[in-house]
């Protein structure tokens, strides 16, 4: 039998988790302690729980890639250039076309004049791929093609890609202009795909300016997403780092990126005091008690820092909990388990940004901090894409609407294109019109429907609107925002003013209606 190929060894390596080649010894070691332990204590059950400092085992950054500039410096112009070989792009189309996985393949990227080599790029998102079908329509493991509804949430319907296109084109809504919900994906066209950056994934700890891994937003210039993230930090809650740069993909046409900072060991670490643990859901996870098998969750909540100190175990305590709690159990000892003041605000700010796809939303955006000290979570938001983006008008205590049409009270997905029946034998998927609840966090929920937590809501909505709204704080951030976006030969100077004026007239539009609302005045 000829050699292995070394290339070939260095891929299989790395479809390992980067946290077991990091820490393999402490891995073996583990294994054959468990080994003797259910030797000598059999069938005995074990349940973990989080012990120590999370910072005990941080992943070491071992080669931090200086670069020229600071990326994230706003009043230095960025470019990014990325070239994949031809098989490795074949394989990233293949792997996640034929099996529905996101390969990470090796990428050279040159950040304003810096090359880093065998950079880990790999496809990012749910809903946001949903276009990205098969050479025969289909998506990956043979499902029907998806429509864009106009509400960032994949459809799926069986019918052909074009006729999928053309039922999310009649559902597009008021926010074209700002491009989250812009024309399908295609892999002809690479500079359009999100991708997610990981520079230790082919070179462990490897960093660049202190940041292992980055997220490359699809469409332009996606004004909505980052003065919703400037608009976060303003309110003084912890989000992500952005920054915008002309970019291009294997010699492609330039185009302009948002690309926003994907929180890994050090982001998490530097939340706080940096003394807790960092989980981020899944979109399909379900924040519902399972059972005490932490492998139940592992699927649905990834873990970011303190690997191999920390565990899930707080998470299903809080679910646990969540699940048996009757309303006065829950109004009695919600702030045992939850900053009590992080949920309000959270919830506070998604509802003025409009955003229905939050940790109640499909995409379950949202991580949770568990603070080791006070042993109560808090929540970060993530993915802000369809923040402001269509409900203008909703009350503070009103679910926002996902629909194109926007509006007051709306909590629904807006209806589908005219004339639209589902093909024989599919039915329509939870949470669209006709279909069952896909929207929700009980958590979230059972805090804004109980009467016991409305001063801390209401109290949280009033600072943020007056900061932030009412004194037109947000639309200075579109100003400062927008003039930081750089020109490209797939976008002109005309279109980032036209966006910033569509963008500027909806929170207008958000400030003016809830100028009377009862919560804002105080009469609630």
């Amino acid at each position: 039998m000829p050699p292995v190929p070394t290339t070939f060894r260095r891929r299989l390596v790395h479809r390992l988790p980067r946290t077991l080649r990091q820490h393999w010894k402490i891995a073996a070691a583990l294994m054959a302690f468990v080994v003797v332990m259910a030797t000598v204590f059999g069938s005995t059950k074990v349940r973990p729980y989080i012990t120590g400092d999370a910072t005990v085992i941080a992943s070491e950054v071992t080669e931090n890639v200086q670069g020229t500039v600071d990326l994230f410096d706003p009043t230095v112009s960025h470019t990014i250039t990325v070239d994949i070989a031809d098989g490795d792009f074949q394989t990233l189309k293949d792997s996640f076309q034929n099996e529905g996985v996101k390969e990470s393949v090796p990428a050279d990227i040159t950040i304003d004049g810096t090359l880093i080599t065998d950079v880990g790029v790999r496809l990012k998102g749910n809903s946001t791929l949903a276009t990205l079908s098969t050479d025969d329509g289909t998506m990956p493991g043979g499902r029907g093609a998806v429509v864009a509804t106009g509400t960032g949430v994949a459809a799926e319907t069986g019918l052909p890609a074009e006729a999928g296109a053309e039922a999310g084109a009649a559902g597009a809504g008021q926010a074209g202009g700002m491009g989250m919900f812009g024309e399908p994906l295609s892999f002809d066209e690479p500079e359009d795909l999100p991708f997610l950056i990981d520079f230790a994934e082919f070179s462990d700890g490897r960093a660049y300016q202190g940041h292992t891994t980055l997220s490359l937003r699809p469409y332009t210039p996606a004004l909505n997403e980052a003065v919703s993230l400037a608009i976060t930090a303003e309110s003084g809650q912890a989000t992500q780092d952005f920054t915008y740069t002309t970019y291009s993909v294997n010699g492609s046409v330039e185009t302009t990126r948002l690309l926003v900072v994907a929180p890994d060991d050090a982001y998490a670490n530097s939340i706080e005091d940096g003394d807790g643990v960092l989980y981020k859901a899944s979109a399909d996870s379900k924040f519902s008690y399972q059972g005490d098998d932490q492998t139940t969750y592992a699927e649905q909540y990834t873990q970011i820092n303190a690997l191999g100190t920390a565990d899930l175990q707080p998470i299903i305590t809080l679910l646990k909990w969540l699940d048996s709690a009757d309303q006065a159990e829950f109004d009695a000892h919600l702030a045992d388990y939850v900053d009590v003041d992080s949920l309000a605000s959270y919830s506070a700010l998604q509802n003025l940004l409009g955003n229905g796809d939050d940790m109640g939303g499909p995409g379950k955006n949202f991580y949770l901090y568990y603070d080791l000290d006070t042993k109560k979570f808090s929540f970060i938001s993530w993915d802000l894409n369809l923040a402001l983006a269509t409900d203008s008008t909703a009350g503070a205590h009103e679910e926002v609407s996902m629909g194109p049409g926007g509006g007051a009270g709306g909590g629904g997905m807006g209806e589908m294109p005219e004339g639209f029946t589902p093909p024989e034998g599919m039915e329509m998927p939870e949470g669209m019109p006709g279909g069952g609840a896909m929207f929700g966090n009980s958590l979230k929920d059972r805090f804004l429907e109980s009467a016991a937590f409305t001063d801390e809501y209401d109290a949280a909505y009033r600072t943020i609107y007056s900061d932030l709204w009412a004194s037109g704080k947000v639309l200075d951030v579109v100003d400062e925002v927008a003039a930081s976006v750089p020109i490209s030969e797939s976008l002109t100077q005309e279109e980032i003013d036209a966006d910033a004026a569509e963008l500027k007239s909806r929170l207008q539009l958000r400030i003016d209606s809830l100028v009377d609302d009862a919560v804002v005045t105080g009469t609630s």
